[in-house]
């Protein structure tokens, strides 16, 4: 097994999981309630009866048949390895207890500073052409060197109040990137917060619009145009993105991706991997048939923020 993290990098393309480089992590210091995603309860800091002495899943390949679709959308977004070999440096959980204790402390807070890395390199890369980048570069600058920090360090530290002093150049950004072309037709008729629960968006233009905390479970997407839409925080799970094309959306997460329900004809972003249950045909009515109704099967109500 490597020694080095890729993550020490700081880039993108590193803010996302790397298995082989971590000691099962997620597997152990997370919880789950039994529900639809699992057949158990687990308390955080036990390890899942699936887990191997090697750190490995002995269901791996099987997880969604098992009743374990939760294990299959999670993301650690690179903080699995990164607590595993840059933090710990290489010590792991079964060591001894107080390594235990404090890396299942340290990784959900790793994890959580991962995520807003990967939305503020993403805030680079929609700025840089049309404006000077040098506020979100300093910003990715200071939560890296927050993310590399010691266990007592990251342990003590005011994770929401890092988001809060984020939050404005993520919307500035969006902004920015959504003004870079026409605004689809139907990007009127919602905005952030909007519940979207069910909706039927079937080949809806939604370019330039604004979904940022949206709750679209099970929503209708195919086909539906997305580019320049801030999907920031939307709930994905179960929506329907057979036949859309990913490419052009502002703030998509790997974790929304695995929730939703796909195709071969879905084209995700460079770097995104293609969830293992999307369907491998393609539906041929996917973004055919416009939206019957509103965009909202509950009336559009909108939670604004």
């Amino acid at each position: 097994m490597a020694t080095r993290t890729r993550v020490e990098l700081g880039r993108r393309e590193d803010l996302g999981a790397d298995c082989a480089n971590c000691f099962g992590l997620c597997c152990v210091a997370l919880a789950f309630a039994k529900s639809a995603d699992f057949p158990f309860d687990k308390d955080a800091g036990d390890p899942c009866t699936n887990l191997d002495d090697a750190d490995g899943c002995r269901i791996h390949p099987h997880l969604r048949e098992r009743g374990f679709s939760g294990c299959t959308v999670f993301d650690c977004s690179g903080a699995g390895q990164k607590v595993s070999r840059h933090t710990f440096a290489g010590r792991s959980w079964r060591d001894d207890p107080e390594t235990r204790r404090s890396m299942f402390a340290t990784f959900p807070i790793v994890r959580r500073l991962h995520d807003l890395l990967r939305y503020l390199d993403e805030a680079i890369t929609l700025v840089r052409a049309t404006h000077d980048e040098t506020s979100w570069v300093a910003a990715f600058e200071h939560v890296r060197l927050l993310s590399d920090g010691t266990p007592e360090d990251l342990t003590t530290l005011d994770v929401d109040a890092e988001y809060d002093r984020a939050r404005p150049l993520l919307l500035d950004a969006s902004a920015i990137a959504r003004r870079q072309g026409p605004v689809g037709a139907h990007a009127q008729r919602v905005g952030p917060g909007t519940d979207l629960v069910g909706a039927d968006l079937r080949g809806a233009d939604l370019r330039g619009a604004t979904l940022r905390g949206s709750l679209a479970i099970a929503a209708d997407l195919r086909g539906a145009r997305l580019d320049r839409c801030d999907l920031l925080g939307v709930d994905l799970r179960d929506a329907d993105l057979r036949g859309t094309d990913l490419r052009g959306a502002v703030f998509l997460t790997q974790i929304q991706v695995n929730a939703a329900r796909g195709d071969a004809a879905t084209v995700l972003p460079e770097g995104f991997q293609r969830p293992g249950h999307w369907s491998t045909t393609v539906d041929a009515a996917a973004g055919v048939t416009p939206p019957r109704r509103g965009p909202s099967g509950r009336g559009a109500r909108s939670r604004r923020r």
